[in-house]
């Protein structure tokens, strides 16, 4: 009876993974105006029934695409900051790799998506936020900690630092999906210099 029940919550498991992974294709494709569950489904391979028992909705499906690949990728940055082999400025290129990496996974897409969602919906603006400050916290966190190897960051108190790092970031984010490196503007080249600004800093308090 336990091992039934047992291989009965690995499947349904399995399936919602499997959608999920078919939604974030199906996003990437199609936009979340254009994300049908009866495509995600069919991605999936499985009934259409399957979407309305694992999320109950559109909705649900796309909330929950967020919060499975946000939870992925803080766990990734939180692994990043934690590596005490790494230099600040060392930590900010793997955080534009890393950026780079979020584009080719759809990940940004799906982030873009559901922020232009929520200036409408309080319910995914809630879930949206929640994501977001998790990334903020984790900016301000690192950055107490360059203020205690570097004695002061100037003006900026850790949380502008936070507050500046999501702006940059989330809108490069936006004006790479609408297009504009192809434009001749370097938004990605931009966000690498700032690791160029923060070994100067190092480079001097090393001195």
């Amino acid at each position: 009876m336990a091992r039934a029940a047992a291989k009965k919550i690995e499947k349904k498991a399995e399936t919602s993974t499997t959608l999920l992974e078919a939604a974030k294709k199906v996003l990437r494709q199609n936009g979340y105006a254009g994300l049908s569950t009866r495509d995600v489904a069919a991605a999936a391979g499985v009934p259409l029934s399957q979407i309305h028992y694992h999320f109950g909705s559109k909705q649900g499906l796309v909330l929950a695409l967020f919060e499975y690949l946000n939870a992925q990728l803080l766990d990734r940055q939180n692994a990043m900051f934690g590596d005490t082999s790494l230099k600040l400025s060392e930590q900010w290129d793997r955080a534009c790799d890393y950026l780079d990496d979020d584009i080719a996974s759809g990940y940004v897409r799906v982030l873009q998506e559901l922020i232009a969602a929520s200036w409408s919906d309080p319910t995914v603006a809630q879930v949206v936020r929640t994501a977001i400050m998790g990334w903020v916290d984790l900016i301000v966190g690192a950055t107490r900690k360059a203020e205690r190897e570097f004695g002061g960051l100037g003006p900026l108190t850790p949380e502008e630092v936070g507050a500046f790092a999501a702006n940059a970031f989330i809108g490069a984010e936006s004006l790479y999906l609408l297009g504009f490196e192809k434009k001749g503007s370097p938004i990605r080249q931009s966000l690498r210099r700032v690791g160029d600004l923060v070994r100067s800093v190092e480079g001097a308090a090393n001195r």
